[in-house]
């Protein structure tokens, strides 16, 4: 494989992780390549200005959209935190159509997804974006279907991530597709990240629990459950709390937050175990009891299942107090 040309797109309030990640990517796999190998990246805007950064950061476009009428091997466009609320960008959305759908690989990194969106190429595709940005994505591009919890996501030639620091996996995958698993791992090594983190994009959002008329059925079940997680909380019980049948509670579950009363609860009891285990150094049997799981192993199970990581992996990654304590 020669030489891999590849174009960056950015903008005014660009993301600089979006930015700087994926390039030192592919700038450590370069290095490792001989000279006849490796990507060439340039930086695409609307002009070749001096943009800023949402961190303030400026950075210098390479070429203008106009200058880059030409076919990469790979295009992507970085996020920032206004592009999903932004007007669209009539031409960057132009130059995406001609010339980013021509890639042999393009996509976005974050909330770049956006910007594929108002040129059309998430149409009928499978796409991921920051999961803080996913409902609205969804919403908004109603022909994309969008997967919420993953790092990163490959339709054909449609290539996205995750926010911020994910557009640096999906950056590590496309070099190993490129040249190979050991080149990946030892840029991940290089950039001290890991080559291939466990678990979607889940475990770094809170639950978002709904909001509502705290007399309403659905409301006195919410009160109820997240002061009395260590009960059995049956759909009896739930609907004993509600003051309807246990069909009525069920239908209205599904109605107003699109998820079982099992699901709900079971959410309920991941994220307090979640906090539990990113603040307290108590045993995970203790956590999974206190939270109402019937034992360890069925927490564990609702970790994988929901987050794609263990309870255990998960304090290791985000525990807030000293390592040298019990598991």
């Amino acid at each position: 494989m020669g030489r891999q040309q590849v174009a960056l797109v950015i903008h005014e309030g660009v993301q600089a992780l979006d930015v700087a990640g994926p390039l030192d990517v592919f700038a450590e796999a370069t290095a490792a390549l001989t000279s006849s190998e490796g990507y060439d990246c340039l930086l695409l805007a609307s002009d070749t200005a001096p943009l800023r950064a949402s961190n303030g950061m400026a950075m210098i476009p390479h070429l203008s959209f106009r200058q880059a009428e030409r076919q990469f091997d790979i295009v992507l466009v970085a996020g920032g935190p206004a592009l999903p609320d932004a007007e669209p960008d009539a031409g960057m959305s132009n130059w995406l159509r001609s010339w980013g759908a021509q890639a042999g690989r393009y996509g976005s990194i974050c909330t770049g997804a956006f910007a594929l969106g108002h040129a059309g190429l998430l149409n009928e595709r499978v796409a991921t974006t920051h999961w803080q940005n996913a409902a609205q994505l969804a919403a908004q591009f109603p022909a994309c279907r969008v997967e919420h919890d993953r790092i990163h996501a490959r339709d054909g030639a449609l290539v996205t991530s995750a926010g911020v620091t994910a557009g640096i996996d999906l950056a590590l995958a496309l070099v190993a597709e490129d040249h190979g698993a050991a080149l990946a791992l030892a840029c991940a090594k290089r950039l001290v990240v890991v080559a291939q983190r466990q678990g979607g994009q889940s475990q770094f959002s809170p639950l978002l629990l709904p909001h509502g008329d705290p007399e309403s059925p659905i409301g006195r079940v919410r009160d109820h459950v997240i002061h009395h997680l260590a009960e059995a909380l049956s759909v009896d019980r739930l609907a004993e709390i509600a003051g309807t049948s246990p069909r009525t509670v069920a239908r209205l579950f599904v109605k107003e937050l699109g998820q079982t009363p099992h699901d709900f609860v079971e959410s309920i009891r991941i994220d307090h175990a979640r906090n539990l285990l990113e603040a307290t150094d108590r045993p995970i049997k203790t956590i999974a009891f206190d939270c109402g799981f019937s034992s360890p192993q069925q927490m564990l199970g609702a970790f994988q299942r929901r987050l794609g990581l263990s309870p255990l992996r998960y304090r290791e990654n985000f525990r807030s107090f000293p390592s040298d304590t019990r598991s």
